[in-house]
């Protein structure tokens, strides 16, 4: 069911997968002790590590990891996330849509084997492995299998952590897994305090409430004015897009490509990057981020011109914004960073364009619930790499048959070069084909990318070895307090 990047942070402490990221950014063995691909790049063969238990004390067994993953693609259970992660599968679309009883291509010939087999080569597959909808669990402790875990005494994993308490809105806590396969932790647990205001956040930090916080851009005038606080201040990275989604089904303009270009080139992007925030995030070059494989400096993006842009309206009906119907830019709540920028968009549109933009702020599972059912006709959000290859952005977010295409984009020719971009083996073909269909859809309009993220964290000294890796900080397995 996990979606984002604060949850995932949370439960790869307590749950984990066949593979995961090291801090060299590449998918390592994990639960696994070893990997081997056929030749044909089909078959994916992992042999589990002696010995591993749930935190539960049972062991660990292929079994476990089949009946999981049948879980995650049977259609009651009805995962937002399984297509997208393990369609390339063989068996999983058929099992999706109710169509099979299970999933052929993943067994478990012993108790110590998991064999995958997959449709076509796929040079990213171990990625998608890496991701929460891939990983193991006790599923006996599960009262209805069918549906979400509601309480810590389901959620038994085998990772360092062990959930000790949850109190909704309040606290998430953890404590060591002494029987963890790698070593129990050097600390004797976390806890993540619950906290939706920016500035209370803040505040906790400064008391020595917490050791590790997230910044909005609105703290770092004031952090990077204290010498102590400057000092704990620490930026990392991401192989995130935050971008613009403008629906082509669900809000009629928008089905004209004019209206979509119209809106793209009425808002000043080198601006909302450089004094809206700051400057303190990079100006996206295009959708696939900087360290993402089919990452380009330059790409056919839409330049700032309203002028041209107010043309553009006219052209599709909509002189200076006259017969628009009204419609509202969706965003999620409690984030400053997020709404400043959809306020700014808003202002841009109405003094570039004359559009009359509502904001709406949602609360965050209301959100992914309309999001999920492409419903949301006009939105401001992020999308952050699973696994560092360009199909997780050109395929993934925008292709027709792409999983998570939530704006309803389709164009023949770009699903055409995604899809041989996507089985291709030569690495110089695939970028030139992704590169290509990333300027189609750049023209095309449905998604305008507006920066790639930088995150700014506080970080206490007294908190020592963290891993890295571009997706974030990697569970907490060496990290000890001073």
């Amino acid at each position: 069911m996990v979606q984002d990047g604060d949850t995932i942070d949370a439960v790869q402490q307590v749950f984990e997968g066949l593979v995961g990221w090291s801090p060299e950014n590449q998918p390592e063995p994990r639960l696994a002790e070893s990997v081997e691909v056929s030749k044909d790049g089909l078959t994916y063969s992992f042999k589990l590590r002696p010995g591993i238990k749930f935190s539960s004390g049972r062991a660990v067994t292929a079994k476990d990891f089949k009946d999981c993953f049948e879980r995650a693609c049977d259609p009651k259970f009805n995962s937002p996330t399984a297509a997208t992660y393990l369609s390339d599968i063989v068996g999983v679309k058929e099992r999706l849509a109710g169509k099979a009883s299970e999933v052929t291509g993943y067994t478990a010939p012993d108790d110590q084997t998991v064999v995958i087999k997959i449709d076509k080569p796929r040079p990213y597959f171990l990625g998608k492995l890496t991701y929460p909808a891939a990983f193991v669990y006790d599923l006996s402790k599960i009262a209805t299998p069918a549906k979400e875990m509601t309480n810590i005494t389901e959620m038994v994993g085998t990772g360092p952590y062990v959930f000790s308490e949850y109190v909704p809105d309040q606290i998430l806590r953890f404590k060591a897994n002494p029987d963890y396969f790698g070593g129990a932790p050097k600390i004797a647990g976390i806890d993540r305090p619950i906290v939706k205001d920016a500035n209370t956040r803040l505040n906790l930090f400064k008391q020595g409430e917490v050791d590790m916080v997230p910044l909005e851009r609105q703290d770092l005038p004031a952090v990077e004015g204290d010498a102590a606080l400057k000092s704990q201040l620490k930026f990392f990275d991401r192989p995130v897009i935050w971008y613009l989604g403008m629906n082509c089904n669900v809000y009629e303009p928008f089905k004209k490509k004019e209206v979509r270009q119209a809106v793209g080139m009425a808002i000043d992007i080198d601006d909302i990057v450089k004094t809206t925030l700051n400057g303190n995030v990079t100006r996206a070059t295009g959708i696939v981020p900087k360290g993402v494989f089919g990452y380009q400096e330059q790409s056919n993006m839409l330049k700032f011109d309203p002028v041209k842009a107010r043309d553009l309206l006219a052209k599709a009906g909509y002189p200076g914004g006259k017969g628009l119907p009204k419609f509202e830019l969706n965003f999620r709540e409690a984030r400053p960073d997020i709404q400043i920028v959809a306020a700014r968009i808003a202002s841009d549109l109405k003094k570039n364009l004359g559009m009359d933009v509502s904001l709406r702020s949602m609360e965050w599972r209301a959100y992914l619930e309309k999001h999920n059912k492409k419903e949301m006709p006009f939105f401001h959000m992020r999308w952050g790499a699973d696994y560092l290859d360009a199909e997780n952005f050109l395929s993934t977010l925008l292709a027709s048959y792409g999983p998570e295409n939530k704006v309803n984009y389709v164009n023949p020719e770009y699903d055409a070069l995604c899809a041989k971009a996507d089985t291709t083996a030569d690495s110089a073909e695939r970028l030139k084909l992704y590169a290509q269909a990333q300027d189609i859809v750049l023209q095309d309009a449905p998604f305008i990318p507006i920066y790639f993220q930088r995150d700014a964290e506080l970080i206490s000294p007294r908190v020592k070895g963290l891993r890295e890796s571009l997706f974030g900080h990697l569970p907490h397995t060496t990290v000890s307090m001073e």
